[in-house]
């Protein structure tokens, strides 16, 4: 569980090294474990990111620890160049499926972070894409949820990141996301308006597809709005909350009884659509349920028990295609490529989910971009 701790130096710590200043002030934090949280990047000084251990504090100065899990995994693979490197090989592989020098798309794999977070700035998207040899700057502009997986879209260059904001404020970005919610979701609720934290936010529903007897329903899910979690708290608010989903959703897991479980958070972002930010052709992506989704899926379909070692870890991605013409058809779900191709005027039907009569969903919400360095905004999920 995350936890921040924010003291003020007083005038008896004036010249002292930040991390004997940490470990005096912060309850349970040696000096060891204090100079690792300042590695990964767990410690701002007046609201800028600090990572230099023996830098004096002066008196009045406010520091802010962010202690957590990030933490708890740095202090036990130790701190240094290996053991930040041991780290990076241990995260799970994104595919990168659009590339120019003025944006990347990428397919964001679960339990990989989008961007730096309080807690650290090591062993996220953002910052694996800047270290690539010769990848230069890269801008965040949205971001997806740690165990959410599906499409995201970088800037790489200023101008770009400007231009791909605007769209985004002005909600002319498409997005669409699949999920496996608990129990039979009502054919009728085909819009949710519903505020979160004070602010208007909107889900369509595009389509639906009832499994496992009515156990649960993979629901094609439009943005209209984007607010942290959004399609998450619409959706337990329904009644039908996102299988997997321990924040908002863990007493429907309790209740669900077919075997097997999902193998995480049973979410993801399936199609992008955006305007590109040089040449104004309307692009857009489209992401297959990964393996690990897709094979619980196809077990809760046919009620067939799952392998011993299905669960284990999803298959290695494949490789990356290269963008191609957009088919004249609709895509199925289970044959959805991750292709770059002129934008459809409405969201590709899923095969095998029967449809809504729905208001198209509308395109993104506000979001505004943020430079590599920093964390950045909340994107649905």
């Amino acid at each position: 569980m995350s936890e921040t701790v924010r003291f003020v130096v007083p005038a008896a710590d004036e010249g002292l090294r930040l991390d004997q200043v940490l470990a005096r002030h912060v309850p349970g934090l040696s000096r060891r474990r204090a100079r690792v949280l300042l590695e990964i990047g767990g410690v701002f000084v007046d609201r800028a990111r600090v990572k230099v251990a023996g830098r004096p504090v002066r008196a009045g100065q406010v520091v802010e620890a962010n202690l957590g899990g990030a933490l708890d995994r740095a202090a036990a693979t130790g701190a240094g160049a290996e053991a930040r490197a041991r780290d990076q090989a241990a995260l799970p592989p994104y595919r990168v499926v659009f590339e120019d020098e003025h944006l990347i798309v990428v397919d964001k794999p679960a339990g990989l972070v989008t961007a730096p977070t309080p807690e650290s700035d090591r062993g996220n998207l953002l910052d694996l894409l800047a270290r690539r040899p010769g990848g230069g700057p890269v801008y965040l502009v949205h971001r997806i949820d740690l165990p959410t997986s599906g499409l995201l879209v970088f800037a790489r260059t200023a101008a770009a990141n400007r231009a791909l904001a605007a769209r985004f404020v002005e909600h002319d970005v498409e997005r669409a996301y699949l999920a496996v919610v608990e129990g039979t979701w009502p054919e009728a609720q085909v819009r949710i308006d519903q505020p979160i934290r004070g602010r208007r936010a909107v889900t369509h529903v595009l389509g639906r597809e009832v499994v496992a007897g009515g156990a649960a329903t993979l629901v094609r899910f439009g943005l209209e709005t984007g607010r942290s979690h959004q399609l998450r708290i619409h959706a337990a608010a329904i009644g039908h909350p996102v299988l997997g989903d321990g924040t908002h959703g863990a007493d429907a897991l309790r209740r669900f009884t077919p075997r097997p479980r999902p193998p995480r958070l049973a979410l993801h972002a399936a199609v992008l659509g955006v305007v590109h930010p040089a040449t104004g052709e309307r692009l857009r992506w489209e992401s297959p349920l990964p393996d690990d989704l897709a094979g619980w899926l196809e077990r809760l379909r046919t009620g067939a028990p799952a392998p011993v070692a299905a669960l284990a870890a999803p298959s290695p991605a494949p490789a990356a295609p290269s963008p191609v013409p957009a088919a004249p058809s609709p895509v199925p779900t289970a044959d959805l490529a991750t292709t770059a191709v002129p934008a459809a005027p409405s969201p590709v039907p899923t095969a095998d989910l029967a449809t809504t009569a729905a208001p198209a969903a509308g395109p993104g919400p506000a979001t505004t971009a943020a430079p590599t360095a920093g964390p950045g905004p909340e994107e649905p999920r």
